[in-house]
Parts: C-alpha cells; sequence; structure tokens
C-alpha cells in the first residue's frame, strides 16, 4: 500500500483510543447558554441607556437612522459587553462574493497622546471600517489600484464574539460597497430585497388586516455535509484542494442498502455533533436537527425558522464553525455538492415562507384554503412569481459545484417546476375553471395497532424530486448547493415575489376602481394567475425522461450547466426587473454576473490542473510500477520455456492496463492543452463555454480510465485512499 494512504488508515486506527472531548458547558440545559456569545436583546437591555435601547430597537425594526450620539452609545455598551467577556479585538463581519465570510480584526487597545494604553471603540469604529475593495471579487467595479471598500454596519442582524482556541473577537455583521456605494457582497442586494418584499406583503396584508403592522420573510435552512477523517484530506490532494475526489472508484456497497440513512449516528461523530451544536447554541443559532443522511458519511444538521437575513448569517457562521469543530475532532467537513461520484451530493434546501408581526404565517392554509383569500393570494402570487422568473431562480442555485449534482436522481433537475399536492392542485383548479372550491382541509388519521396511538396524517404527500415543493405552511427550495451563500437564491424569491405581489395591488386597485367589490376582484385575478401558471404545476416524478418530454411541450426551460443557466442575468427582462425594484443597479447586475461567471472558471480550471498532476504525479507512476511486473511475470515464464497459454492471463491484463495507462497519458496532454485554451479567451462567457463543454468531458474520460485501473492495480500499489476507506473508516 502506498505510503500516504498506509499512513493515513494507521492514524485513524490509532485515534480510536482517543477520547475527543465535547466543549460542554457547565450548564446543562441549552436555555442556560443559549445565545450567550450574542448581543442580544438582554444584553442590549442591561449595557445601553433606555433612550439608546428603543432608537436601537427602531432602527432594526423600521429601518430608522442612528443618530452619531445613539452609535457612540451603541459601540461603548457592546464594547463593555464583549470586554466582559474576554474578548480584545472586534472585527466587521462580512460576505463578499467569495462565497465565505470574511473579517478583518482590530485590538480594542490603542494609545492616548500621553501615551497610556486605553481601550477605545466609538461609534465610528462600529459604523464604518475599511477592507481592501480591490482583493475580493468585484466583476469589474474594482480596479487593482482602485483599493478604498467600506464595510458598514448592519444592525438588523446581532453582534457576536467568536471563540478561537483562547481568543475572543466581537464580531458585527455588515455590507460590503465599494468607494462609491456600489455592493461587493451578497448581503447589501439580501437586505434591499428584504425590504422590498416587506413593503409589498404588507400592502396586500392591510387589504385583508389593517391591524398588520409587519411583515418577513422567512427561512429554515437545511445543511447537509460529509465527514472524513482529517488523514484522508491530508492523503488526497483533491480533496484538499477542490472539496470533492475528482478520481475515485464507486465502493462495492455503498448507499445501496439505504442503511446508513436515518441510522445510529457514530459515536465519534455524535461527540462531533454535540460540541457543534454547543458552538452554535452559544451564539444563538436554533440547530435542532441533527440525523444520517443518504450517502456513508454524509449527515444534516437543521435549525428553527428564523427571519431571513438573520437566518442567512447563521449559516454562514455555522458553516465556518463545522470546519473549526472538525479540526478538535480530527475530522474535516466536506461541504461540496458531489465531493464523492456515484454518491448522493449535498444540497441545502431552503424552506422560506412569509410571516406579519401578529405571528401569522401567510402561507399557512388553514382548515378552508379554497375559502381562504388571504392564504390564496400569498400562496398564488408566489407560483406565479416562480413561474415568471424560473429561470432566474434556476441561475440563482448555479455553480460549478452543484452542476454535479443537480439534474442526478438525488436532487432536483435543473427543470423548474412546482408542487403543491393533491389537495391544494385540486383547490387550484377549481379557482382556475371558475367553481367555488369546497376543499375542507382535514387530516386523516392512519390506524397501525391497536396498542399505538392514531397517526394524523398531513394533507399531502411530499415530493422529493420536485425543485420547488410546499411543504405544508412553506415553499421548499431544493435545488439549492450545501456549498452556497443562500442570499443568492434567497434575494431572488424575496425580489419576484415583491413585484408580483406589487402588480397584484395595482390589477386588483384597478378592478376595484370600476366599481368591482374586492372579493370578486381578487377571485378574477387569481383565477387568471392560475391558468397562467398551469404549465409549471407538477406533481409526478421530476426525474423521468417522461417529464422532460412533457416540459418541453410547456415550454419549460432545461439548463443543467451553469454557463447557461446564467445567461438570463444578461437579459432585459432581467436588468428591467432588478432595476425596477432597486435591487440591483446595472452596473451592480453586470459586475455579479461577471463574478459567477469567472467563479465558475477558476473552480474548473484548479480542478483541471489538480487532477492532471494526480495523474502525473500519483497514478501513472502507480500503474507503471505495476505494469513492470507484470511485465516481468510474463517474461520470466517464457524464460523458463512456457507456453503461451500458461500465461494468457497476463498478457491480456498487461494489454488491459497498457490500454488505460496510455490512454490517461494522451487524455492528460489534451486536458492540459484545453485548459490553456480556455484561459487564453479574452471574455468569461467563452471561456465558460470551453470549460463546460471541452474540458469537463476530458476530465470525466480521464476519470473514467483511472477508475478502470483503480479495480485493476493491485491494491498495495495505489497511492490514493479509496472511497470504501474514506466512507467507512471513521
Amino acid at each position: 500500500m502506498s505510503l500516504k494512504r498506509s499512513n493515513a488508515i494507521d492514524i485513524i486506527h490509532n485515534r480510536f483510543d482517543i477520547d475527543f472531548p465535547v466543549n460542554t458547558p457547565d450548564k446543562v440545559k441549552i436555555s442556560g447558554f443559549y445565545g450567550e456569545n450574542v448581543f442580544h436583546d438582554e444584553a442590549m437591555k442591561k449595557y445601553l441607556s433606555e433612550s439608546a435601547y428603543f432608537s436601537v430597537k427602531a432602527a432594526i425594526q423600521s429601518g430608522t437612522n442612528l443618530t452619531k450620539e445613539v452609535a457612540n452609545s451603541v459601540a461603548e455598551a457592546m464594547k463593555n459587553w464583549a470586554m466582559d467577556k474576554g474578548a480584545t479585538h472586534y472585527a466587521h463581519w462580512f460576505q463578499p462574493l467569495t462565497g465565505k465570510t470574511a473579517e478583518k480584526h482590530d485590538s480594542f487597545f490603542t494609545i492616548t497622546a500621553d501615551g497610556k494604553a486605553i481601550e477605545e471603540f466609538g461609534g465610528e469604529q462600529l459604523v464604518q471600517q475599511e477592507p481592501d475593495g480591490s482583493s475580493f471579487p468585484g466583476g469589474g467595479l474594482r480596479s487593482t489600484f482602485e483599493a478604498r471598500g467600506y464595510t458598514s454596519w448592519d444592525p438588523s442582524s446581532p453582534a457576536f464574539i467568536i471563540e478561537v482556541g483562547n481568543g475572543k473577537t466581537l464580531c458585527i455583521p455588515t455590507i460590503f460597497v465599494t468607494y462609491s456605494g456600489e455592493s461587493l457582497d451578497y448581503k447589501l442586494p439580501l437586505l434591499k430585497s428584504v425590504a422590498y418584499l416587506e413593503n409589498a406583503a404588507l400592502e396586500v396584508c392591510k387589504i385583508f388586516d389593517e391591524s398588520i403592522e409587519r411583515t418577513h420573510a422567512t427561512l429554515g435552512w437545511e445543511q447537509e455535509y460529509f465527514l472524513v477523517d482529517e488523514s484522508f484530506l491530508i492523503a488526497r490532494p483533491d480533496l484538499m484542494i477542490t472539496g470533492r475526489t475528482l478520481l475515485g472508484r464507486q465502493s462495492h456497497k455503498g448507499q445501496q442498502l439505504e442503511d446508513h440513512y436515518f441510522g445510529s449516528i457514530p459515536e465519534r461523530v455524535l461527540n462531533y455533533m454535540r460540541d457543534l451544536e454547543t458552538e452554535c447554541h452559544k451564539l444563538g443559532i436554533p440547530v435542532r436537527t441533527r440525523h444520517n443522511e443518504v450517502g456513508p458519511g454524509q449527515y444534516e444538521l437543521a435549525p428553527m425558522y428564523e427571519e431571513v437575513n438573520i437566518a442567512i448569517d447563521h449559516n454562514q457562521l455555522l458553516m465556518d464553525i463545522m470546519e473549526r469543530v472538525a479540526k478538535r475532532h480530527k475530522l474535516a467537513v466536506l461541504l461540496h455538492e458531489k465531493p464523492f461520484n456515484g454518491v448522493n451530493g449535498s444540497g441545502k434546501h431552503n424552506n422560506w415562507s412569509i410571516a406579519t408581526n401578529t405571528g401569522k404565517n401567510l402561507l399557512s392554509p388553514g382548515k378552508n384554503p379554497g375559502k381562504d383569500l388571504k392564504f390564496l393570494t400569498f400562496f398564488v402570487n408566489t407560483i406565479r412569481a416562480v413561474k415568471e422568473h424560473a429561470d432566474l431562480l434556476r441561475a440563482s442555485v448555479a455553480s460549478a459545484s452543484n452542476d454535479f449534482r443537480l439534474g442526478a436522481n438525488e436532487a432536483p433537475p435543473a427543470i423548474i417546476s412546482v408542487y403543491v399536492g393533491k389537495a391544494l392542485t385540486e383547490v387550484l383548479h377549481f379557482i382556475a375553471e371558475g367553481k367555488e372550491s369546497d376543499k375542507t382541509m382535514v387530516k386523516e388519521v392512519l390506524s397501525l395497532l391497536k396498542k399505538s396511538p392514531n397517526l394524523e396524517l398531513d394533507n399531502t404527500d411530499r415530493n422529493r424530486t420536485s425543485p420547488f415543493a410546499f411543504t405544508g405552511n412553506k415553499f421548499e427550495i431544493r435545488m439549492v448547493g450545501s456549498s452556497m451563500n443562500c442570499s443568492a437564491p434567497m434575494t431572488i424569491m424575496n425580489t419576484i415575489v415583491g413585484n408580483q405581489l406589487t402588480e397584484f395591488k395595482k390589477e386588483l386597485d384597478l378592478l376595484t376602481s370600476k366599481g368591482e367589490s374586492m372579493d370578486t376582484a381578487i377571485l378574477s385575478i387569481l383565477r387568471k394567475y392560475i391558468n397562467e401558471s398551469l404549465p409549471i404545476l407538477f406533481e409526478g416524478d421530476g426525474y423521468s425522461e417522461e417529464w422532460q418530454k412533457e416540459a418541453e411541450k410547456r415550454g419549460l426551460s432545461n439548463t443543467p450547466n451553469t454557463p447557461d443557466a446564467l445567461k438570463v442575468y444578461k437579459m432585459d427582462k432581467t436588468s428591467e426587473l432588478f432595476q425596477k425594484t432597486g435591487i440591483f443597479s446595472e452596473i451592480e447586475l453586470e459586475a455579479h454576473y461577471t463574478v459567477m461567471v469567472e467563479n465558475y472558471n477558476l473552480k474548473l480550471e484548479i480542478e483541471a490542473r489538480v487532477l492532471s498532476d494526480l495523474c502525473k504525479s500519483y497514478v501513472l507512476p502507480a500503474c507503471y510500477k505495476y505494469q513492470t511486473g507484470i511485465a516481468e511475470n510474463i517474461y520470466t515464464l517464457k524464460q523458463l520455456g512456457l507456453q503461451e497459454d500458461a500465461f494468457r492471463p497476463q498478457s491480456n491484463l498487461l494489454n488491459e492496463i497498457t490500454h488505460h495507462i496510455n490512454n490517461v497519458a494522451e487524455k492528460v496532454e489534451t486536458l492540459n492543452q484545453s485548459v490553456n485554451k480556455a484561459v487564453s479567451e479574452a471574455e468569461p462567457e467563452e471561456e465558460a463555454e470551453l470549460f463546460c463543454h471541452l474540458v469537463k468531458p476530458i476530465m470525466a474520460e480521464i476519470r473514467e480510465s483511472v477508475d478502470h485501473l483503480e479495480e485493476i492495480v493491485e491494491d498495495g500499489l495505489w497511492p490514493l485512499a479509496k472511497y470504501r476507506e474514506m466512507m467507512f473508516i471513521r
């Protein structure tokens, strides 16, 4: 066995006697330490004056500006709170277009004019900081020599303390903009879309209930991930650099028996989960659910629902914490959408809804949805928004890594359809036909055994093949990738639904101004919307070939790759939508599009070059050794005077391995030439097309030959950790 692979396995076996600690607080109950590292409402009341406290609350709830005096008071309170907890530094915590979070640490410590050391943190430091705006993806908004960028405090998301080792840092959620104010991050467009949706939804809500004062989008994400021992990460350069295995033959036992899903969580993994959950709870991240996922070594973590901005901040923070905690347990977290070929990839289902300040979920159907005009209004308008902007929603989840997952029999296809369930489909058809629906959502009861309590069934089944499914009181966007910032699809959802509600209100006002009654006008508009949205409604198997053919007949797009999906950002319809709603200016939209294309190109370039190195430095040398051994065996048998029949199996094996070796060597050279051709393109779009349609197929061909070689070459010579080892040794 190769040295690196052998060493990795030996190290892991020696870990089995190690008791990895779980950093559980002294207080056993989660409620005893939940949010202790968050500058939340209770902390603000303790450290702020009453007037400053109410000013901050008004800024959070109503978006009012804070005065300089209040900002100074908040800064002083944050500093005192953070220092009382042992923090020595502060950082503006932001989300550039890298997909990761970023932070620049500064100390509270400063020197006065008379040479004394003091701790200082004022309103200016709280509100604004200046990182290098040219060192992050900007899509041409910033030239290399134009370095100035600003981070600005987001009061709607609470500050928190990050503990790394013995160090503690006060982190302040911020937006990130250029010197001239254009967006350089995910958060600013998200916040704009949140405000836009809130205003649009409130206008519609007041038709039904004047007492409603505020609406807000909610999000519950489901984070899927793989865990492997960190030794395998070190032994696999492809995993370390790209997050996925570029080579690797499927294990004979993978997920076929479906014995991992919801199975008993391994002790080592459970210790990791407990440690992770503790860190999350201290930071106010309301994680609640943990379980094994379908793939061996795959798991899921899910929280309670929160307002969308805070939920996204928590998810971005979570992904960082996952990696840090994993290191304490000598594990590595794989957040890539497809780390193992032929094994279920990882997603991050986004469960989206709209709620009011009165606690009402506007997408809750109640017992009689056919007669609930408020529910129907928000339900139907959401469906129509998706119908009108399906391509944009698809583009929001497009990436080089998610392309390996979307369209496979494990994740929703690249055709956007909407599943609402049998009961609500019936309601919609009644309305579309101009009939009165008397469909009552009475929950059925399933009796199993006399000794067992009856099961109360939901009104509809679930459809795991639908990319956009209604699941009781929310829409589940199932196509979001596990490594993604949820801001991208959430910005699109908020924008398209907000725009749709605005159009609905305009149509409603027009009809009522002509003397039509409110209820009649609403039903008339909804009937039109339902009929227009019928092509996107689908209750069947979204993975089937029949659906692909049917979707084409219905005029629905099927965009399985990122370059094609992203083209919607260049359309006039998209530009008009974002400029009308104020989410993106024309220059910002162009920049964000450019960044997405460039990210796609860079990730595939890195993967291709890593694959080339793996073949040259790992695979081929091992294969040459095995090839030589077989040739020497044949030569020896010949020298002994044996007839050809005696070594025919060896000869056949030699021919087979030589064929694959030559194929790999030739394809690697072709790959390098193709990559060089792609990166020489002046335009990112042309480069993306070459990576998608030229480079990726060659990489797939190389993988196929190498995976054949892995099956043939003596196990002891194979240099890379195998799937059976990475997924089952833990």
